[in-house]
């Protein structure tokens, strides 16, 4: 019988001893990585609870990335628009306090600081975040305005700003120089003055006059085009008694001209002479009012028509609002007179009213909103058909939120818009189609103008209207110009549920009406030595300075700063919820991970006794033979 001998490697105590070792090899790398293992496997069973916390560990670390990047755009364009209100009110407390005294180019030194202004202003708008334009909404990829240069000079192919306002300057003083106007003596004792074309956009508007000159006929503003006269009836006037003519100008805004009779000598400005001859020949009175009154006419016409046009150009140019106008109407009445906002919507001749007019039952579309035509007890969007143009004028601009209420004048009527490319009024029922018609407007659907407006024709002193300018006038703005909100145009996911908007264009309210008006200031000039060329100046600085001031109401850069400023707030709250939760999730994930440093040393001390134990049995087992085991 043979005695086989004791294989170590297969014994029990082999194994165990091997055992320890492996266990000492996992405690030591536990020690170095500070990990209870480097597999999921050997993680335990809290390790489902890790996987989860480590996944929202990651979208947060996601989401401070793009909480960093939303800053950085944030911060760049917080910067540019407190540059935008500097410039603002560097130009602002220019054209407000600066002399009139004109340099060799007609312009005064606030004007050369607007025209520099209006470049800074433009390379404001124009800042990049990395490769991102802030100022161009949706379209970051694209420049936001186009460059100084080409906005007030043009390109070799399109028209600038200054060729735009020369153009509107001569259609609105006309080929005499008196703002569209024509003044006669139809008789010998009266004066008469005219506006020389219904529905035209150009020039001097009449809008009122009033008199309390003794004996004498004051007849208008009607007719149309409008006009009105005054007929001394060969009395002469008292001293002191007045004349007083409005006008309304073409940027909304109006002026007055009085005429006082006098019989002092010299006549004193703002006067004419009460005729003293003898016998007295009030027909000579009459001539002196003529020619006082052109002479206040031209005045009026080469000063603040002038700075008004060149604010009307700058609107034309910038601005997104048009207008549809309509041809000038006659009502039912007799004689018929031109349409007025008194006028019935429906109505039987003889009468103050259209014809065909609005029926029950008939309705229209105001940018696919319904108004609807009924006989009597109109409540919302419904009209009565024996009420007035007005009323139905109210209607639209309601629903298309103009900023400009419509008008009619000479029996044509105005329809305002702010956004031109919105505009759409069509008669939904054959009667109302026709009724449009008798408002005058002939074409279906009624539209505005597209913007850039440009006069329509060639002498620009004789053309009657606007038309779109797109082809032959630069684009001022190059971004996105789409619907929405701006804010919209840029947003970011800070959060699982929460979103911030911070986007921006250079076209928003503020920032365009800024830019406008900053443009026209820096670029007008006029004669230096004109007659008339200081109070152009000063009438444009008087606007220039209106159109810098907020005005309750309406948007200001300061309110684009608040909107981008909550965003800033909203990711900063977001990033306090963040920096609590990553904490915890770390904790978890700690816990279900890492290995304790004080247990790790513990347990590897208690392998180490362990193995020297196992390794001196080992030894003792070695020297063991049959000799001494018998």
């Amino acid at each position: 019988m043979s005695i086989s001998s004791i294989n170590y490697g297969s014994s029990v105590l082999g194994a165990q001893v091997r055992n320890i070792n492996q266990q000492l090899t996992d405690l030591s790398t536990q020690l170095s990585t500070g990990k209870l293992s480097q597999n999921y496997s050997g993680m335990g069973t809290n390790e489902g609870f890790a996987i989860a916390s480590r996944a929202q560990l990651s979208n947060i670390a996601a989401y401070t990335d793009t909480i960093t990047n939303v800053n950085v755009n944030i911060n760049l364009a917080n910067t540019a628009l407190q540059s935008l209100t500097t410039i603002r009110n560097t130009v602002q407390t220019g054209s407000a306090t600066s002399s009139q005294d004109l340099n060799v180019n007609g312009q005064t030194v606030a004007q050369n600081t607007a025209a520099a202004q209006f470049g800074s202003m433009v390379g404001v708008l124009n800042t990049q975040s990395g490769n991102r334009y802030l100022f161009s909404g949706t379209a970051y990829n694209t420049q936001s305005v186009a460059n100084a240069g080409d906005i007030i000079n043009g390109t070799t192919t399109q028209a600038g700003l200054k060729t735009v306002m020369a153009e509107r300057q001569a259609a609105d003083l006309g080929a005499n120089g008196m703002g569209r106007l024509v003044q006669s003596q139809p008789t010998a004792s009266s004066v008469q003055v005219s506006e020389d074309v219904a529905g035209s956009p150009f020039g001097l508007k009449i809008a009122s006059v009033s008199s309390t000159l003794t004996g004498a006929t004051v007849t208008g503003p009607s007719g149309s085009p409008v006009s009105f006269s005054v007929d001394l009836n060969g009395v002469n006037p008292n001293n002191g008694d007045k004349l007083s003519v409005q006008f309304t100008l073409p940027d909304g805004s109006t002026e007055q001209i009085d005429l006082t009779a006098s019989s002092a000598t010299p006549t004193p400005v703002g006067s004419f002479a009460i005729d003293a001859s003898t016998p007295v020949n009030p027909n000579n009175t009459a001539s002196n009012l003529n020619a006082a009154l052109n002479t206040a006419i031209t005045k009026l016409a080469n000063t603040s028509l002038v700075a008004a046009s060149a604010v009307a150009a700058g609107d034309n140019f910038f601005n997104t609002d048009s207008s549809a106008i309509g041809a000038a109407k006659t009502n039912q009445a007799t004689p018929a007179a031109p349409i007025s906002g008194a006028t019935a919507l429906s109505g039987t001749a003889p009468s103050d009213s259209i014809s065909p007019g609005f029926s029950a039952g008939d309705s229209i579309t105001v940018n696919g909103t319904t108004l609807s035509f009924v006989a009597s007890g109109a409540t919302g969007n419904q009209l009565n058909v024996t009420d007035s143009i007005q009323t139905l004028m109210s209607k639209i601009d309601a629903i298309t939120g103009t900023s400009r209420p419509s008008t009619i004048h000479g029996g044509s009527i105005t329809v305002n818009t702010d956004d031109a490319a919105t505009l759409s009024i069509s008669g939904s029922t054959a009667g109302a189609t026709a009724a449009l018609g008798a408002l005058g407007f002939g074409t279906s659907p009624i539209t505005a103008t597209q913007p850039p407006l440009r006069v329509g024709s060639s002498p620009a002193s004789s053309a009657t209207t606007l038309v779109n300018g797109t082809a032959t006038t630069v684009k001022w703005y190059t971004g996105n110009d789409g619907p929405g909100s701006a804010r919209s145009t840029a947003v970011a996911r800070v959060d699982d549920s929460v979103t911030v908007q911070y986007g921006a264009q250079a076209d928003e309210d503020a920032i365009r009406k800024q830019l406008q008006a900053i443009a026209v200031y820096g670029t007008f000039s006029t004669s230096p030595t004109g007659q008339y060329s200081g109070a152009q100046v000063a009438a444009l600085s008087l606007r220039t300075t209106q159109a810098l001031t907020p005005q309750a109401g309406q948007q200001k850069v300061e309110d684009i700063q608040t909107d981008i400023a909550m965003a800033q707030n909203t990711m900063k709250d977001a990033t306090t919820r963040q920096t609590q939760a990553k904490a915890q999730l770390q904790t978890i994930v700690d816990q279900a991970e890492s290995a304790s440093p004080d247990q790790v040393a513990s347990e590897i001390l208690s392998l180490q006794n362990a193995l020297q134990a196992s390794y001196q049995t080992t030894a003792s087992l070695a020297q063991l033979s049959l000799v001494k085991f018998l």
